[in-house]
């Protein structure tokens, strides 16, 4: 399989100046769903498995577990700052430094997986409570050097849980 594939086995993001109402509604539900997805990929994964990676020099299935929540938390924190405040500037954060900290390496998996169900419960409600004119609120991101609507951002969000679930399943299926 060619490193593309292997990187973004669901395409690459693509960012759109429109979105309608439906696909964001879509993405929130995707959001929603997630933990579900995620478990049921790993219910027959074993121990050593998740050390197992979906490409060369990528993360394990433990990091991408792992980094799922940690990206998720920043993500509802950047969403509901964008609501309680006029264009924030978000806080970036290193997650290739994250998905090395002793915590990814040590805590089972299923901690962060219920962190992941708990988060995403809280997340989707607070999502389906805005308003579609809300929608359009916008939070700045330093690294990006430009304003993200909350519509992209639970889009890219999306695409993110989705990405990553063909990373695991890629990582079970044919094992770097």
């Amino acid at each position: 399989m060619e490193l593309e594939l292997l990187k973004f086995p669901i395409g690459r993001w693509k960012s759109k100046l429109v979105y309608r109402e439906s696909e964001v509604r879509e993405w929130i539900q995707d959001i929603a769903e997630l933990p579900e997805q995620l478990e049921m990929l790993l219910k027959n994964v074993t121990e050593n498995q998740l050390d197992c990676r979906y490409r060369p020099d990528g993360w394990t299935i433990r990091q991408v577990i792992h980094h799922i929540p940690d990206s998720h938390m920043n993500g509802y924190i950047r969403h509901k700052l964008t609501i309680t405040q006029v264009e924030p500037t978000i806080n970036p954060y290193l997650e290739s430094v994250w998905a090395t900290l002793e915590d990814v390496k040590t805590v089972p998996v299923h901690v962060s997986l219920q962190l992941l169900k708990s988060l995403h419960l809280r997340w989707s409600v607070f999502l389906n409570s805005l308003d579609p004119e809300e929608y359009v609120r916008e939070y700045i991101h330093p690294e990006h050097q430009r304003k993200i609507s909350i519509q992209e951002s639970i889009g890219m969000y999306s695409w993110h849980g989705r990405h990553h679930l063909g990373h695991i399943k890629n990582a079970i299926e044919n094992p770097f």
